[in-house]
């Protein structure tokens, strides 16, 4: 069941979530075509690393100033060899930017409230997990496949050898451990339009 939400007037807020591969931005979408309005995250995030936020310092003075690109800005591909396969080093970036990607989607959030126009708000967020963002929304979903299908899904769109897609699959939250903070199981292991029958079923659910 949903943790403590901070919860908002009338409009849903959903967190949507799910592993690599998984297929929620496709509900994401979906969710929009249907009258939702949707916050991407990582978007949210991009913004977090750029000159003048105040990330951008803390970053360049945990990871030095070879983290800096040509044109001033955060190298995002540079920090991530830095981070990766170095949980402390990871750690130590999650601990900058995720609070303050926390406080970007709260005022995003808030924002589109505000505004009107929509009695569903969707933030699509890989880590809503792994950063503790549940409490700001009234249900978590999560979209989840079987590993097969995320494998031939990743390899087809992203050119990955099998192996490395293997890994960074594994590397994540399974979908055992995320269904046990779920409120909503998306389940997507047929075509698009069965997602589609899914998401509206829950849509209506929800609005009628």
């Amino acid at each position: 069941m949903a943790l403590n939400r901070e919860n908002h007037a009338t409009v849903l807020t959903i967190g949507l979530t799910g592993g690599i591969g998984s297929g929620k931005s496709e509900a994401s979408g979906i969710l929009r075509e249907l009258g939702a309005l949707a916050i991407d995250a990582d978007i949210v995030g991009h913004e977090t690393y750029r000159s003048g936020q105040t990330a951008w310092g803390e970053i360049v003075e945990a990871f030095g100033d070879e983290v800096i690109g040509s044109d001033g800005e955060i190298d995002r591909r540079e920090l991530g060899r830095i981070v990766f396969d170095d949980p402390g080093s990871l750690k130590r970036l999650t601990d900058i930017v995720w609070p303050k990607i926390r406080e970007g989607l709260k005022d995003r959030m808030a924002g589109e409230r505000d505004g009107g126009g929509t009695d569903v708000l969707v933030v699509e967020a890989a880590v809503l997990f792994e950063a503790g963002w549940e409490n700001l929304f009234d249900e978590i979903w999560v979209v989840t496949a079987s590993e097969k299908d995320v494998l031939e899904r990743l390899e087809r769109q992203r050119n990955q050898k099998p192996e490395q897609t293997r890994a960074r699959v594994r590397a994540q939250m399974t979908n055992e451990e995320r269904e046990q903070r779920a409120d909503v199981m998306v389940r997507n292991d047929e075509d698009r339009a069965a997602l589609a029958a899914t998401v509206k079923k829950l849509w209506t659910d929800r609005t009628r």
